[in-house]
């Protein structure tokens, strides 16, 4: 088996990301030799690879999803938005430059040739390369600097499997509307549709799936159920609605629950870090966005932001600011991480992000921090007491004073991190997917708050439900898609003489 396949979406979050996850998982588990690529990510959400850069999150868990260890070279291109206008710009998991739309034109020519470079050689590497468009292959007026929707389909002559999601309403006019907006040389290369996110009797969709089809000429290869356990590693701050719960938590082992709190910063980074604490049974976490969510929450958590100084000034302008003060004042437990973690402090040096110079913190945590460049992407392991503890970082804070007592060491002896009283925080990512680490928070936190029914399940592996998510995407393609047709358009590429739709 040898080829390649793009998967685009008639929408973001229409479920590109878990269809690639999906069908790589299917493939590796069939013995082929596949790997992901997504040309250019906008996302928040990244992790640091071995190769010591960061790509988009969704990037590493089709990887993991392969078999394979993160690399830069599944997502050489990653905007990571600062504000409404400006974004990040991280080349082959670097970052290069901070750029609007005017300045990303002029990398356009550079950008397209480092993404054909890293697909040709991926290609040569492994047998099968699932591609994931960005966006929506019908925003045409974004068509001339597209790296990842037909740009890409065009200059690599990749089949496209569209992807539609059911559940927004209008699936039927979006799948035809995406392949008709679309010039003709790029609807030679959509070569059939997905249906994502389906509930109910399928047979009453039937109808319209034949008069799809004979509208295109192109076949729906699969309508995927809506699975309500598909909620692990969301590709950007799409999944993070407020008052939305995260993920599914089974009954409490003990007599009580305890509740989570997690803010929903306007410009969040990596909110997949409490993804964790939603795996736990009888611990119920939700994205909050006003002060009056916290009261009666037994822990608030207090994530990552690509805009720190930004995100603060939201936190005073909206009373979370003071509802935090209320909750440390009361003994209620608090945990930071990275852009959270500064926030916590006395006060932010900043004449990198926002050039604020210094701005004064919530004043929680004995903490002052300078923005500085270039950033620190590194791996990191270390230990919390006799706890092993794994993490990543991705920031440009440095600790330049602190008088509290540290959260971690690093294995170089180095302290991380810094505990006052009931506050807590840390630079590292993912330090809550340490399964002995989150164990012992988590028990801390109800001794706190005084949950004396709580009792932390001993079992839970958040490794092992993330693999059992990969494994249901793929169970789900082999029951609810046509697998031996997409294999066919892997290997064989788009049908020839598809009709041009007219508009």
């Amino acid at each position: 088996m040898k080829g390649a396949l793009l998967v685009a979406g008639c929408t973001s979050d229409a479920g590109k990301s878990v269809v690639v996850a999906g069908l790589c998982r299917l493939l590796a588990r069939r013995g082929v030799s596949v790997a992901p690529f997504k040309a250019q990510n906008m996302s928040n959400n990244s992790v640091v690879t071995l190769d010591g850069g960061e790509i988009g999150r969704a990037q590493a868990l089709q990887a993991q999803a392969c078999g394979l260890e993160p690399s830069v070279r599944f997502n050489p291109v990653l905007l990571k938005p600062g504000s409404d206008r400006r974004s990040q710009l991280v080349v082959r998991g670097k970052a290069v430059d901070t750029v609007g739309a005017a300045d990303y034109f002029r990398h356009r020519t550079a950008l397209r040739a480092v993404v054909a470079d890293e697909l040709a050689a991926l290609r040569d590497e492994f047998d099968v390369v699932i591609c994931e468009g960005a966006g929506s292959p019908a925003e045409i007026n974004l068509r001339e600097t597209d790296l990842a929707n037909m740009g890409l389909a065009r200059a690599a002559d990749l089949p496209v499997l569209v992807v539609g999601d059911i559940d927004r309403g209008g699936v039927l006019a979006h799948l035809f509307g995406t392949l008709a907006i679309l010039e003709p040389d790029d609807q030679a290369l959509i070569a059939g549709f997905l249906i994502n996110k389906f509930r109910g009797d399928v047979t009453l969709l039937e109808p319209g799936l034949k008069q799809l089809r004979d509208l295109t000429n192109r076949p729906v290869l699969g309508v995927l159920p809506y699975a309500e356990d598909l909620w692990i590693d969301a590709e950007d701050s799409l999944g993070t609605v407020a008052d939305a719960p995260v993920g599914r938590p089974g009954p409490p082992v003990g007599g009580e629950w305890l509740t989570v709190a997690a803010i929903r910063l306007p410009r969040i980074s990596n909110s997949t870090d409490v993804e964790a604490l939603g795996c736990e049974p009888g611990v119920s976490v939700r994205w909050v966005t006003e002060p009056s969510r916290l009261a009666g929450a037994d822990l608030v958590v207090l994530p990552g932001s690509k805009s720190t100084v930004t995100d603060l000034e939201w936190l005073r302008r909206t009373g979370i600011a003071d509802a935090l003060l209320d909750h440390a004042a009361r003994g209620g437990p608090i945990f930071g991480i990275c852009g959270g973690y500064q926030m916590l402090g006395q006060g932010i040096e900043d004449d990198v992000e926002s050039r604020r110079g210094f701005v004064t913190g919530l004043g929680l945590l004995d903490l002052e921090i300078r923005f500085e460049d270039p950033k620190v992407l590194s791996r990191a392991s270390g230990s919390a007491g006799p706890i092993p503890v794994q993490g990543y970082e991705i920031h440009h804070g440095r600790v330049t004073r602190t008088g509290d007592a540290p959260l971690l060491h690093a294995d170089d002896g180095s302290a991380e991190g810094s505990v006052r009283g009931s506050v807590s925080g840390t630079h590292w990512h993912g330090v809550l997917e340490s399964d002995e680490f989150r164990r012992s928070f988590l028990t801390e936190v109800a001794q706190r708050s005084g949950r004396t029914g709580f009792v932390v399940s001993p079992d839970t592996s958040f490794a092992a439900v993330r693999a059992a998510q990969l494994d249901l995407l793929a169970d789900l393609l082999e029951e609810h898609a046509d697998v031996d047709a997409i294999v066919s358009l892997i290997e064989n590429g788009a049908p020839q003489g598809l009709p041009i739709i007219h508009v």
